[in-house]
């Protein structure tokens, strides 16, 4: 729109400017010069008497070519307000499948990229959960039925099995989970190997998180519950 402002201003200053040429020289012809070869001229490039404003062809090709530009031009922005998918997007996003989980919802997976997925937990058509990774696997505990998303797509959730941290707690695998609340929905669980060394930490941030330690499936909740499987 700002583009057909623009050409539109200059076609009436173009107007303007012959408009007061052509005033000027029917001032210094006179009616007799008027009505001689020079009108007859100004005729056929579409100039009347009586003061009438040209309109040029330049200016008919600039009103185009403005029109042309503020229809033909769409920005991202314009894009982004009708709701179209960006090409990359669909290119990249695979088509889902599907698994049936314990509880008997079903996760729709979808590969979003290089280690990027998404799961959507969908009960009786309508989404109950969504887990994505995003350079992380994810996790989540939906009602003591637990889910992780790894990395690689994969899915993996059981039933039971939680404790409720502040504790530390015997996990599957040989792993012991020491977990420690820090803050309102914040905990935190160090992944303890046979020797005792810390060897991965789950930090919860007011939403759940997951880990895939060796084939061995952990979820740590906000609310502190930690569980594990292989």
């Amino acid at each position: 729109m700002t583009t057909r402002r623009t050409f539109r201003s200059a076609g009436l200053v173009a107007v303007a400017a012959a408009a007061a040429l052509s005033l000027a020289a029917c001032q210094s012809g006179g009616k007799s010069a008027a009505s001689g070869p020079e009108r007859q001229a100004a005729a056929a490039s579409g100039t009347t008497g009586g003061g009438s404003t040209p309109v040029g062809s330049s200016t008919i090709a600039a009103d185009k070519a403005a029109d042309k530009t503020a229809t033909g031009v769409r920005t991202g922005a314009d894009a982004a307000h009708r709701g179209g998918t960006p090409a990359t997007t669909a290119k990249t996003a695979s088509q889902a499948r599907t698994q049936t989980l314990p509880d008997g919802s079903t996760a729709e997976i979808r590969r979003l990229g290089d280690q990027h997925y998404l799961a959507r937990i969908v009960h009786g058509g309508s989404v109950l959960a969504t887990l994505e990774t995003n350079g992380a696997d994810a996790g989540l505990d939906a009602n003591d039925m637990f889910i992780v998303l790894t990395l690689g797509g994969q899915l993996h959730a059981w039933m039971g099995g939680g404790h409720q941290g502040p504790g530390t707690f015997e996990l599957a695998g040989g792993w012991k989970a020491k977990v420690t609340k820090t803050g309102e929905l914040r905990y935190r669980a160090q992944i303890l190997g046979n020797d005792g060394a810390v060897d991965a930490t789950l930090q919860t941030n007011q939403h759940d998180v997951g880990l895939d330690a060796n084939g061995v499936y952990i979820v740590l909740s906000a609310g502190g519950v930690i569980s594990a499987h292989e």
